[in-house]
């Protein structure tokens, strides 16, 4: 079976994991009604901190913030996919993402690779962002299985850095994962060139889960979470607000477009 019923969930997560578990709920709730299979989460859904220290709920190991995720899956007996949060890695925090197939198997996890830094300057204010100052960076790209997916994990600004997806394709991915919490004037000018044209040039399924709204007095996030088809086409865009996107998508059309136009 080719088609798929997948969705991307678009939050403003705060701190308080509790509050955003609730809200999670509820739309994964709306997910299984619809049918869905497979449910990509954003970047630092389980807690958003104001970026000037880490989160303090870790995931150390298999501690109750680990198992909080894992329910999730199973309640709603959902693949729940790519959403990250900040995790207690050999002494390090890092910003990992998870995966639970519907029964809480855990698929692997991938660890953020490049991290975010940049200086935005409004109306005479110049804002400084550096992950580097709260987290360490990961090692390794990742690619999981579930069921006719095989999916490339990726977080928010590792989409500036196309070999990545590029490799992914070549070791057979259908899915590319690019869970985010774009900043609004990046969002604003790059976030849907970027992420079509990780579609197009590996004529590839993109699923972009992306945090949306202001989360506390020192973060405000871009949100537009995206489905997009290998030919690039929107097949979702969430624009404003929390809410489920939902899309069906079909994976002979990957070999159709790489027939029609070959790039590899």
């Amino acid at each position: 079976m080719t088609k798929k019923k997948i969705a991307a969930l678009q939050l403003c997560s705060q701190l308080d994991p509790q509050e955003n578990l609730i809200k999670i709920s509820e739309l994964l709730a709306q997910a299984q009604a619809l049918q869905v299979t497979h449910v990509f989460l954003p970047e630092c859904f389980y807690s958003m901190s104001d970026g000037t220290m880490p989160s303090p709920f870790l995931i150390d190991g298999e501690n109750e913030h680990y198992h909080a995720i894992k329910n999730l899956a199973r309640e709603f007996k959902v693949y729940l996919l790519g959403g990250s949060a900040a995790t207690l890695h050999e002494g390090l925090v890092v910003n990992r993402n998870f995966n639970f197939s519907p029964t809480g198997v855990d698929l692997g996890f991938y660890d953020k690779m490049h991290l975010f830094s940049c200086e935005i300057e409004k109306a005479g204010n110049k804002k400084i962002i550096n992950e580097a100052d709260i987290y360490t960076p990961g090692i390794a790209p990742k690619m999981i299985t579930s069921e006719e997916f095989k999916i490339g994990m990726s977080i928010c600004f590792d989409l500036r850095y196309p070999n990545i997806y590029r490799d992914y394709v070549l070791q057979g991915a259908n899915l590319l994962s690019v869970s985010s919490a774009f900043t609004v004037p990046t969002g604003q000018a790059h976030w849907h060139t970027l992420l079509r044209a990780r579609a197009i040039e590996n004529q590839c399924f993109v699923v972009a889960a992306a945090q949306w709204g202001r989360h506390n007095d020192k973060i405000q996030t871009y949100g537009h979470s995206l489905i997009i088809d290998p030919w690039g086409t929107v097949l979702a865009d969430g624009g404003a607000g929390e809410k489920l996107i939902t899309a069906e998508i079909d994976l002979e059309q990957i070999q159709k477009i790489r027939k029609s136009v070959k790039v590899f």
